[in-house]
């Protein structure tokens, strides 16, 4: 199962036995930090998950696949994902559940 981000406000609600508006407004506060932080070109580190960091992409050859023309694709930038060694741990646990 996918976690959503209403499943998210529903687990601070409980977990923190606040009322829903404000667990609705802390995720969104903390989604608006990290889109800002990343349209900034800064990295977000969060110690224990793992680094969201900005990439630059140059220009590159590219070829539309409906009609094999070939076409340069702009320089972009995008977000990666590094994970911590304590996630990976986590994931790789012999004991975790499976999907």
């Amino acid at each position: 199962m996918t976690l959503t981000k209403d499943r998210i406000i529903q687990s601070l609600y409980r977990r923190l036995d606040i009322p829903r508006i404000e667990s609705i407004q802390i995720m969104d506060s903390f989604l608006e930090l990290m889109k800002r932080t990343l349209e900034n070109g800064e990295s977000m580190v969060i110690s224990g998950f793992g680094k969201f960091c900005i990439k630059n992409k140059n220009d590159r050859r590219g070829r539309n696949p409906q009609t094999g023309n070939d076409l340069t694709l702009e320089a972009r930038r995008v977000v990666t994902f590094k994970s911590s060694p304590v996630l990976i741990d986590k994931v790789n646990r012999k004991d975790s559940p499976p999907n």
